[in-house]
């Protein structure tokens, strides 16, 4: 069964999520991925179970080297690395591959059909182009923070690195793009994309409104807060749903379900800008039907309405979840001892790929040895840059 990247090769000195998970996505698409780290290994191999989540989950299926840059002699198989590649993908330090002779236009010059793509934390050409960029400071500068959180309350950050794993789909998207362009026009691309740019992006809602109003969105806790009921949290018996029921059909399907048809000639909900205006009493109303009735049962019912909710769950019910399951999103990998471990599959799947599974992530160096003696080096120049810590490879 071919994949739609089978022999393309990319070159990935991506490190921590933005850029490795966008690889990951070529990767089970089919492509060669070479994992480019430091001897001592990126970051996330050091910074504990955190880190080591990471690595699991945004390399599988990759091949690894490890490279001292700073020595001419591992700069120098990188730079024989990137003659074979397909895609060249980075996110370090700015500034640090211009300084090692391996930024886009180097590598873009002496390549000219070479897909470079870089992602950064605040973009390449504003006066932050030189700051580095986590996903928490993209959250905060990019307004997410403004705006979540309780009325009143302090800004809160989103209980996970929304930005990076955005950006990493963004930047897949955009490296397929110029990889397309290539097979159609025989020339490169550079790619850019930055955390924040993503982060603003991601509120487009948001912002459309800001630009017609030119009204500052506040913090609102659970509830949007244009239109009611929505995302608003309805308790039940054996734990919380959240529903959406704003448009005049949804809402009117709600009341009836609960019986409270009363509350459609009610001023106070006569309309959105009502709702909204008096969601606090809205929910007074609602919330002791709901609390009659289970999580299945409101579900049910809701359904049969056409209302959208959703139960709000753990990790640990997400993770039983039959809609999960027959999705076949965690997949089962084999690690690099052999030791099988689980794992997050791609969210995606084509007709023509049955399934993705494989390897799971590589140990650091763990192919060092293949990748060098398919570069010509023999096993002695192997031993002798190991030896030197110019390379690691497998111990």
């Amino acid at each position: 069964m071919n994949k739609p990247l089978d022999g393309v090769r990319v070159i990935d000195f991506g490190q921590f999520i933005a850029a490795p998970a966008a690889t990951q996505v070529l990767a089970d698409l089919g492509a060669e991925v070479i994992k480019v780290e430091a001897v001592d290994g990126e970051a996330c191999r050091i910074i504990g179970i955190y880190g080591e989540a990471i690595i699991r989950t945004y390399n599988r299926d990759k091949k690894c080297i490890a490279l001292d840059l700073k020595d001419p002699r591992g700069l120098q198989i990188a730079r024989e690395l990137i003659a074979t590649a397909d895609i060249v993908v980075q996110n370090l330090r700015p500034g640090v591959m211009d300084g090692l002779g391996l930024g886009a236009d180097a590598v873009r010059a002496a390549h000219p059909e070479i897909v470079y793509a870089t992602v950064s934390g605040f973009g390449l050409h504003g006066p932050s182009k030189q700051r580095p960029g986590f996903d928490i400071a993209a959250q905060a500068e990019s307004g997410i923070m403004w705006v979540t959180g309780e009325a009143g309350g302090e800004p809160q950050r989103v209980g996970f690195p929304v930005v990076d794993a955005a950006a990493a789909h963004v930047f897949a998207q955009a490296i397929l793009g110029a990889y397309i362009r290539r097979l159609r026009f025989g020339i490169g691309d550079e790619v850019e994309v930055s955390l924040l740019e993503v982060a603003v992006h991601l509120q487009g809602p948001n912002w459309g409104e800001y630009l017609l109003t030119g009204t500052e969105p506040l913090r609102s806790g659970n509830g949007q807060p244009a239109v009611a009921p929505a995302a608003d949290i309805m308790p039940t018996l054996d734990g919380d749903i959240v529903v959406s029921a704003y448009s005049p059909a949804h809402f009117a399907a709600l009341c009836r379900l609960i019986d409270r048809t009363d509350l459609l000639d009610d001023p106070r909900f006569a309309d959105n800008p009502t709702r909204v205006a008096n969601r606090a009493a809205l929910l007074a109303e609602l919330r002791p039907a709901f609390g009659r009735m289970t999580r299945d049962t409101a579900l049910e019912r809701l359904a049969q309405h056409g209302v959208v909710a959703g139960r709000i769950s753990s990790y640990g019910e997400v993770r039983k979840n039959p809609d999960v399951e027959a999705s076949g999103l965690f997949i089962d990998v084999a690690g690099a001892d052999g030791a099988r471990y689980t794992s997050l599959k791609s969210p995606w799947r084509l007709g023509s790929m049955v399934e993705q599974t494989g390897l799971g992530a590589p140990d650091l160096g763990q192919h060092t040895a293949e990748l060098l003696t398919e570069l010509g080096y023999t096993t002695q120049d192997i031993a002798d840059l190991d030896t030197d810590a110019v390379v690691r490879a497998a111990r």
